[in-house]
């Protein structure tokens, strides 16, 4: 306790307070050795073009700053062109697929008329042919029947002149018949 008591005037003596009491000019007064200190330091700054420095390091961070701006409202503008012109694009494209969509329900409906009309003919020419096969085959069947009329008339004449005709006369006829049919194939 008695080294404490001892340094106890030495602290009271060193106080900021009692550092500044006295003449102004004197190193014993702190504020005018923090005044010729910071002076000093202010000095020495500017003796090293410090504040040159700073400046133009700000300069340079500045125009760094404004190069960046630049080219980020370059950016920005190069980058609305190109969404215009996508947007311009996409229209087109837009426009191109309706008209293609047009051009495709017209050439669908003309094929479908088409079809209908290739469909329509189709089945006349078949009515057409079926017709002609009925007239065909009702002219076969009228002939077939007109054959087998004669031949069953030429067989009956043919057995009632053979019952009442004589063998001479039946003879000669045949030989007629020969000469005929020999003259119609030759």
């Amino acid at each position: 306790m008695k080294k404490l008591s001892i340094l106890a005037p030495l602290t009271v003596a060193a106080s900021p307070a009692f550092a500044a009491s006295g003449p102004f000019l004197s190193l014993r007064n702190t504020d005018f050795v923090v005044t010729l200190a910071f002076l000093l330091f202010v000095g020495v700054l500017i003796y090293f073009k410090v504040p040159q420095l700073i400046g133009g390091l700000l300069d340079k961070r500045a125009a760094g700053i404004k190069a960046d701006l630049d080219e980020a409202r370059a950016l920005h503008d190069e980058a609305r062109s190109i969404l215009a012109s996508y947007e311009r694009k996409q229209k087109e494209v837009e426009a191109q697929a309706e008209r293609i969509i047009e051009t495709a329900k017209r050439e669908a409906m003309a094929a479908a008329e088409q079809a209908k009309e290739e469909l329509r003919l189709s089945i006349a020419r078949r009515i057409a042919a079926a017709e002609e096969q009925i007239a065909s085959a009702e002219a076969a069947a009228i002939r077939e029947v007109r054959d087998q009329a004669v031949a069953i008339a030429v067989a009956a004449a043919g057995e009632v002149i053979a019952a009442e005709m004589p063998a001479t006369q039946k003879a000669r006829l045949v030989d007629e018949a020969i000469k005929e049919v020999s003259a119609k194939l030759h």
